[in-house]
């Protein structure tokens, strides 16, 4: 499973990708609002670090709009997918984009039927947002598991992102049921890193290397 931070802190990004654990970043306009600096800055240095795969979203609302918006993106940087909600102009736009060979990552699916509406449009990456469909009651995980069986039925090339993860065992449980990719904010990938155990450990093990004799 390929891990993707959600998020427009530079900062964030390269200490991420400085591990080496990082394989790609989703923004949106939320997240760029955050930093205070303008949409392109942000977008320039965080493609600057070597990241391969960064999701840039449009904000038009018409297909129009859209594809001029999606066209100045996938030209602004070899690394950029265009952010595309699913609506009927977005599908219309993934479908003109698509076909002339632009990357779309599809967002804002809360439906088995929109990520199948998003395969059949030439969506890359699929973006399925379990945690807000956990807040309203449902089961964001059970979205992925049909989302994934759905698309191994067909071979469908569209990869299942699983998006608006709120927790470390949200990545747990998308890896487990085939999700290609899980993109996070920057606290929850520190987690996956941290366990007490592991803390509780390593200073067992520097209590005890102050007791061998040294010299």
């Amino acid at each position: 499973m390929q891990l993707f931070l959600d998020t427009a802190s530079v900062t964030e990004i390269r200490t991420m990708w400085e591990i080496g654990i990082l394989d790609g970043v989703t923004t949106n306009p939320t997240l760029v609002a955050k930093e205070g600096r303008t949409f392109e800055s942000v977008l320039r240095e965080i493609c600057d670090l070597g990241v391969p795969s960064v999701s840039a979203e449009v904000v038009a609302t018409d297909t129009e709009g859209m594809l001029r918006e999606g066209r100045h993106l996938r030209g602004f940087h070899p690394a950029i997918y265009v952010k595309i909600p699913m609506t009927p102009a977005g599908l219309r736009a993934t479908r003109i984009l698509a076909g002339e060979g632009t990357r779309v990552n599809m967002t804002l699916v809360f439906s088995a039927n929109q990520a199948l509406l998003a395969a059949k449009v030439g969506a890359t990456y699929v973006s399925p947002f379990i945690g807000r469909l956990d807040d309203q009651g449902q089961d964001g995980m059970e979205l992925v598991r049909d989302i994934v069986t759905i698309y191994r039925n067909y071979r469908v090339p569209t990869k299942v992102l699983v998006a608006s993860v709120r927790h470390p065992m949200h990545v747990v449980e998308g890896a487990k049921v085939g999700a290609d990719i899980a993109t996070m904010p920057y606290t929850v990938m520190e987690k996956l890193v941290q366990h007490p155990l592991t803390d509780l450990g390593l200073a067992r093990f520097l209590k005890d290397w102050e007791k061998v004799p040294k010299g």
